[in-house]
């Protein structure tokens, strides 16, 4: 017998095996960041067709992703022996990594298990750990609560406590919390709070739709007696304060009411809903008084010891009542949540006299202060949270507080109000509102003792993961970027607002102005996608939306515009750039043509005076007319693309020829094409037409020169406002002249960015001059675009339109003047991109990362005597008399160097 094809047969069985092995288990590379609707691992999402992403994280020199599949099970057992029950998707010979579920339909309250296979460049097979995905309510009828409240008086000021016990005698398998609320709550079970989540639910328009939360309670039940206790606070569904908004007449006003269903599973197979209904009972809590746009009144003196356990008697507590649920529209809540991000301890104490204490936490947040205290009984506190300090060092309110209008003195501004026990040392933190602030006063009816230990303050904000880094030789460039971040994060409740304290309002221009510095520094899908159904929500019916959104009422005659209220287009746009995602332009696509329909209604020349103008200038105010027609022709444009994206070839023909109507009328009203100079001259009337494409080809190169020279008049210093911030950095860098841009950013004297650090900002503040005598917030985000200009325009990372979502790169770095050394990262949904560079004696040398799964356009601006050392496919294109671009085009995943000079 001839045993030696056999043993050859083995041979190779054995090494395929082998193989097989290792391309699963031991291989350099993974597949990992594995997200449903953009979540890790969420629970209660009401998604029908969840979209799964992933990255393939695999350093290798053109790594890359030649297909994929998708397994999706109920059974997680089953699911890692290969078999898919709810969606297989198939081997598709595709490089995506954003692919939504269609399998079968979903069902409610159930736990899913998706994992995914890509095969690499090789044809080697890797596949991902399991990840979860769980959905929640799926559809209004599956309620069973009912919407309970201890009252309708919106004047009761108190906080209502809830609660109900229970008997339980069977193996808990699993337990969720479903709780719905029209204002704010905090969910205990047997004493412990469940999770560490702020200010939940998110804002939105209450009788038009209204969010839940989904919690996991499966390790607080116990066997034997549970208690449940929810406290409810008021947020923006019963404003309790009068500013100039009018919210505390908002049409959905009311006494804060909930609904809840805790669904049980059982180890021998059963189930039960603890729900809401009149078998719950209410009493006043501690909480005093609470207002999100004030403050928080404490007094520990009612506090009512173990309410939310199991033991606690209720027997004089009073029975709930019924009431209407708020909307008909009650969906799930899947956003990165609000939470205490940083502890933030007191820089420095300032004890003024034994009954007054100035803290100073060193650095401008938003959030919340916590102070550990002890006194006698009936001993109040108040806790006054300003930005700045008066020359005699108390707290200075009067840059914050000029939108307020109390009806008394009960409700001070921005000032936490605590009445003591007097059991020993005692704690508190607001739960139902947050503040702007760096300083807090602390005075007292009685004399007390305080530490610079017993306050520290915490920085609350959605808690977005972190996208982006930069770091530069320049400190100052530093602290700006840093600055833009923490006023950022500031105006991230949900959805962005303007300020912190004076407002709270969901300003759309401030919003849009800082969308690509988000982007590039924060992964905050999640919150756009909610906000911008916060806009359909408010869309008047003939295509009009309000300045504030959401808004009671106020903004539709006021502030709004394609200016502001480009927030439609523009933030979907964005979005689809960096994330390669067209929902949320496909969800918004018909609001955005009412909303271009409305505008080309009412302006039949293709110009339109609809806005609120360059807002806060330095010195030069440039027509209305010309910044928002150029916001009503960015917005025609990006309805014209999203058309063509989608096949809709009428709109796109329709669009295309309204785009090119308004072009041609802005330039026959503005542009002098003799001299190249739109306007008077100013740097907005020239930066605008530059950065947002309306000025002709042929003479984009005289607007940029006339824009440069506009600088130079103006010392090389801003002459702008909130519009023109956003444009004049990327009109410069992006048409020659980075090094112009880099010395307006960098400029330490006024007005700058760097003045406002020169004088100890740590945020942005909402006015050029620091001494002005109104709009002065110290932390506001409107002029924040240079946070995502150092991204664009040093570290030149840009996402490439024709292929969304960083699937290709465009590297296009400036080597500025007196800038020796940059670095910028970006994880974008394929993966970390690095864009970094440094000057080396008469060298520059320039690192870049692009991710597996990706590749890079790579765009080089140099003088025309430079060259790369290594040798790369280069083309080459002067592009001014001393400076040519140097192109690589298709630049594989990997590490590279270049070396210039």
């Amino acid at each position: 017998m001839n045993l030696k094809p056999f043993i050859i047969s083995l041979l190779f069985l054995s090494l395929s095996l082998s193989q097989n092995k290792k391309s699963w288990g031991n291989t350099p590379y993974k597949v990992t960041a594995l997200r449903s609707e953009y979540l890790t691992n969420p629970l209660g999402i009401d998604a029908h067709s969840p979209r799964f992403t992933w990255q393939l994280a695999d350093a290798r020199q053109g790594a890359k992703q030649k297909a994929y599949q998708v397994l999706v099970n109920t059974d997680s057992s089953a699911l890692s022996k290969g078999i898919a029950n709810e969606w297989n998707s198939g081997q598709k010979n595709m490089t995506q990594t954003l692919v939504s579920y269609q399998g079968k339909a979903l069902k409610a309250f159930t736990k899913y298990f998706w994992r995914v296979k890509i095969w690499d460049k090789d044809g080697q097979i890797v596949e991902s750990e399991i990840a979860t995905f769980e959905t929640g309510m799926m559809n209004m009828s599956n309620w069973q609560g009912a919407w309970i409240s201890d009252s309708r008086d919106v004047n009761t000021k108190p906080a209502p406590y809830f609660r109900k016990s229970f008997q339980n005698n069977k193996k808990i398998v699993s337990a969720r919390a479903y709780i719905a609320v029209a204002g704010l709550y905090e969910l205990y079970i047997n004493g412990e709070k469940i999770s560490n989540h702020r200010l939940d639910p998110m804002y939105t328009r209450f009788d038009r739709r209204t969010l839940y939360v989904t919690h996991d309670v499966t390790k607080q039940l116990q066997t034997g007696k549970n208690a449940i206790g929810v406290l409810l606070g008021n947020g923006w569904y019963n404003h309790q304060s009068t500013a100039v908004w009018y919210f505390h007449e908002a049409p959905w006003r009311g006494r804060p009411t909930f609904c809840m269903d805790i669904r049980v599973k059982y180890a021998d197979g059963t189930s039960e809903i603890i729900a809401t209904g009149k078998d719950w009972k209410t009493a006043l809590s501690p909480i005093i008084f609470n207002s999100i746009y004030t403050a928080e009144h404490y007094d520990a003196r009612q506090e009512q010891t173990d309410w939310n356990k199991a033991n606690f008697d209720d027997k004089h507590w009073k029975d709930v009542i019924f009431r209407t649920a708020p909307s008909n529209n009650i969906v799930a809540q899947a956003l990165h949540p609000i939470r205490n991000v940083e502890e933030i301890p007191s820089k420095s104490l300032n004890k003024i006299n034994d009954t007054t204490f100035v803290f100073d936490l060193g650095r401008n947040i938003s959030g919340v202060s916590k102070i550990n205290v002890s006194g006698k009984a009936g001993t109040v506190l108040r806790l006054k949270h300003a930005e700045r300090l008066y020359p005699n060092g108390r707290a200075d309110l009067s840059n914050i507080d000029v939108h307020y209008r109390p009806t008394d003195d009960k409700d001070p501004f921005q000032t936490d109000i605590i009445i003591l026990s007097g059991k020993g040392e005692e704690s508190f933190m607001p739960r139902f509102n947050y503040k702007g602030f760096q300083y807090v006063e602390v005075t007292s009816s009685q004399p007390i003792q305080l530490t610079k230990e017993s306050l520290s303050g915490y920085f609350m904000h959605s808690d977005v993961p972190v996208a982006g880094n930069v770091n530069s030789s320049n400190s100052t460039i530093n602290k700006i970027w840093s600055a833009t971040n923490v006023s950022y994060l500031s105006n991230l409740f949900g959805y962005p607002t303007d300020c912190p304290q004076r407002e709270k309002n969901g300003w759309t221009g401030d919003a849009h102005i800082a969308s690509e510095t988000g982007l590039y520094n924060f992964d905050g899908i999640t919150i756009y996608e909610k906000w911008l159904a916060d806009h359909r929500d408010e869309q008047q019916a003939n295509g009009v939306l309000p300045s504030i959104i959401p808004t009671d009422g106020w903004g539709y005659e006021w502030g709004n515009g394609p200016d502001w209220t480009s927030t439609i287009a523009i933030i979907p746009w964005n979005i689809y750039l960096f994330y390669g995602d067209t929902k949320i332009l496909s969800d918004n696509y018909e609001n955005l043509k009412r909303y271009v329909n409305h505008i080309e209604s009412i302006s039949p020349n293709g110009l339109t005076t609809w806005g609120l103008g360059d807002w806060v200038p330095v010195k030069s105010k440039s027509p209305v007319e010309l910044t928002s027609s150029a916001y009503y022709f960015v917005d025609v444009t990006i309805l014209a693309k999203t058309a063509k994206l989608f096949g809709k070839t009428a709109d796109f023909e329709k669009y295309t020829a309204l785009a090119e109507k308004i072009k041609t009328a802005f330039n026959n009203k503005y542009l002098n094409k003799t001299t190249g100079i739109y306007g008077s001259g100013f740097q907005t009337e020239l930066s605008v037409p530059l950065c947002w494409s309306l000025v002709p080809d042929e003479l984009k190169a005289k607007v940029a020169e006339n824009l440069a020279k506009r600088v130079e008049a103006d010392n090389n210093h801003l002459d702008v406002g909130l519009l023109g911030t956003k444009a004049i950095l990327n009109a410069l860098s992006e048409n020659g002249y980075a090094d112009v841009a880099y010395k307006i950013a960098s400029q330490e004297t006024f007005p700058s960015w760097g003045w406002w650090i020169a004088n100890g900002a740590t945020s942005l503040f909402e006015n050029w001059p620091i001494d002005a005598k109104s709009d002065i917030s110290m932390n506001h985000i409107m002029f924040g675009e240079i946070g995502a200009w150092l991204y664009k325009g040093i570290g030149g990372i840009k996402p490439d339109e024709s292929q969304a979502g960083f699937k290709n790169t465009i590297l296009a770095p400036n080597f500025v003047e007196n800038l020796n050394a940059f670095e910028a990262s970006h994880d974008s949904p394929q993966g970390k991109i690095i864009s970094s560079w440094k000057r080396v004696g008469e060298k520059i040398v320039y690192n870049i990362t692009i991710p597996a799964n990706a590749t890079a356009t790579v765009l080089l601006n140099v003088k025309t005597n430079q060259h790369i050392q290594k040798q790369y496919s280069v083309e080459e294109k002067n592009i001014s008399n001393n400076r040519k671009q140097l192109k690589i085009n298709k630049l594989e995943s990997g590490t590279y160097q270049f070396e210039i000079q």
